[in-house]
């Protein structure tokens, strides 16, 4: 078995850098309150409660701290000690970084460590010239790197807020983020690839390219989808649509609110219960929510009906808008939003068809992924963790889902790894984690097995036998959300999408006003052609405006082709034909061009 990240030397490089930076903050900032500074997936942070608002400017300071700190070559050290020595020591005012003026977020962490657990500190000190101990410490489980000399080739990034254990209510804390590499050209790579992603930015060019918008009236990660990017919505759920169709999927649409009871019968209210928005009482005192996720209401249309195990797989499918509560500095544009649209279908089986099922799920979002480009996955089964509570149901359903899974894989030929903990609490679930264009990986699809709600709910089907039987549902997701889809395929293709996903293809570029009817014309009979099962999606300049112009802003608007139509077009019947990415094409007649699209 490969080495996980937690495992890996840079895990504890990261780890031992944010202990770092922590160590240069309270030299520098004398009261500053650390709370917590953990490794993530590409570098760490640090939550810190400062005396005076801290500044992006300020972070050359620390890193400059920090430089000096690393070359000390400070031995990282751990010690364990009780509870009460714990204590003493968080509350020791002769430690910079403890004491009782700072110690509020470390106590508040002590006393969240179960009884009977190993309680540890890292230690990092040095003598200096006049002989004057200077020593960090920090309430850690650890690992670390064993000197701070190890800890060369490190970035700050940004500031952002973020709320003491998550909580809205808590005090909200300065987050500096931070990455570290093992060596100089790892750093220098993956800045490069930041510069590369800050250019395609999924918010930058969402706005230049007029697909969505955001306004505060409107409130934290509720996007407005502008036409172009409504076009973009309709032009992806069509082409689904069509294969889902051609699968035997059947359209449902499902209300927006629900009543309370449907998930504490579903088990959500529980175990997502931070997701959902605050609740509301009719007239009746009945209870409603906003609808956080699609699958209950699927459950309830199954269950309107008696249904004969000749009936199964039932195939239900919903572009369901749901709404999530996401923390404000959470939030990211439209890849991580409060209201978002699923692809959702739930497909009820029997447990012969079950394996089937799953593969023909599996190869629908195979099919999803290749049309949009996405073609460098790799592939996660998230399982249960067996030290959590979070999940509802028995452990054979468990086992037996879990199976399902990586029997179909096996059959597939698809290689997969194992990931404890990344299951959804009624069932284990495949995810295919997309890698982009700058070798980010996104998990993206989604299919999960899932005993545990059709038991919840009591679903049955009439067997062969004439005796009642339990379904096994699918739940399934090929793009996940539009919102966070679309925001992959805006960086991944820099807002230049495929010919067939453009929200615009064609821009007919008139070169004076004598053309103008004519340019109409011109764009009212490429709008009757098909492609790709939906009509050419064309727009007319006919500004007062240069040709130049008129093509450079064409050219920042990503449109895939330009037609320019003057004098010479109109009298020799050809237009000039411009492309996003090779340029002037020549001159064609309209059939000559459409020829060249496969129309």
């Amino acid at each position: 078995m490969s080495e996980s990240y937690e495992q890996s030397y840079l895990y504890r490089l990261r780890h031992s850098a944010a202990h770092l930076m922590a160590q240069a903050v309270t030299e520098l900032y004398p009261g500053a309150k650390l709370a917590i500074g953990p490794p993530i997936e590409n570098g760490f942070y640090y939550d810190i409660d400062f005396p005076e608002p801290l500044k992006e400017e300020d972070l050359p300071k620390i890193e400059a701290k920090m430089k000096e700190l690393s070359k000390l070559d400070q031995r990282i050290e751990r010690t364990e000690v009780s509870r009460v020595e714990a204590k003493a020591l968080i509350l020791d005012d002769s430690i910079p970084s403890m004491g009782g003026a700072v110690a509020e977020y470390k106590l508040q962490l002590l006393d969240a460590i179960p009884a009977g657990e190993t309680i540890s500190f890292y230690n990092q000190q040095r003598t200096d010239r006049e002989g004057k101990l200077h020593r960090f410490l920090d309430l850690c489980r650890g690992p670390h790197v064993d000197t701070t000399k190890e800890i060369k080739n490190y970035k700050l990034m940004s500031l952002a807020g973020a709320y003491w254990r998550g909580d809205v209510k808590n005090k909200q804390l300065t987050r500096i983020y931070g990455t570290a590499f093992e060596t100089p050209e790892e750093l220098e790579a993956h800045l490069h690839m930041l510069e590369e992603a800050a250019k395609r930015d999924h918010r930058k060019l969402g706005k230049e390219l007029g697909l969505f918008m955001f306004s505060a009236r409107v409130g934290t990660g509720l996007p407005l989808w502008l036409p172009k990017g409504a076009t973009l919505r309709m032009v992806m759920t069509d082409f689904l649509q069509k294969e889902q169709v051609k699968r035997g999927y059947e359209p449902v649409v499902t209300p927006q609110i629900a009543s309370i009871r449907l998930y504490e019968k579903s088990g959500h209210i529980i175990t997502f219960k931070d997701k959902l928005f605050p609740f509301m009482e009719d007239e009746e005192k009945e209870t409603y929510i906003l609808k956080p996720m699609n699958c209950p209401f699927h459950i309830e249309i199954y269950q309107s009906q008696m249904r004969s195990y000749r009936e199964l797989p039932v195939r239900y499918a919903e572009f369901g808008t749901v709404h999530r509560y996401e923390q404000s500095g959470e939030v990211t544009g439209i890849l991580r939003a409060r209201g978002f649209t699923q692809d959702d279908a739930h497909l009820f089986v029997r447990p012969d068809q079950l394996l089937e099922e799953f593969i023909g799920v599996v190869e629908l979002t195979k099919v999803v992924l290749q049309k949009l480009g996405l073609t460098d996955f790799k592939v996660r089964v998230g399982t249960k963790d067996p030290n959590s509570d979070k999940y509802v149901g028995h452990d054979d359903n468990w086992a037996l889902a879990t199976k399902a899974i990586e029997d179909a894989c096996k059959q597939m030929g698809m290689e997969y790894f194992i990931s404890p903990g990344d299951a959804a609490f009624y069932g284990p679930k495949l995810d295919l984690i997309i890698k982009d264009a700058l070798g980010r990986d996104w998990q993206m699809g989604t299919v999960q097995v899932d005993y545990n709600l059709p038991e919840r709910f009591e679903l049955e089907y009439t067997g062969e036998d004439s005796k009642p039987h339990r379904p096994i549902m699918i739940h399934r997701a090929p793009f996940g959300s539009l919102e966070r889809m679309i925001g992959l395929l805006t960086e991944q293709y820099a807002g230049a999408f495929p010919f067939w996903l453009s929200p615009v293809q064609i821009s007919v570029l008139a070169i004076a006003d004598r053309h103008n009817d004519a340019a109409m014309a011109l764009a009212d009979k490429l709008r009757d052609v098909i492609y790709d099962t939906r009509n050419l999606r064309v727009t007319v300049d006919d500004r007062r405006e240069t040709l130049g112009k008129k093509i450079r802003e064409a050219q920042l608007q990503k449109t895939p082709y330009m037609l320019i139509l003057g004098d010479r077009g109109l009298e020799e019947g050809t237009i000039g034909v411009r492309s996003r990415e090779d340029g002037d094409l020549g001159e064609m007649t309209v059939e000559e061009f459409l020829d060249s699209l496969g129309a």
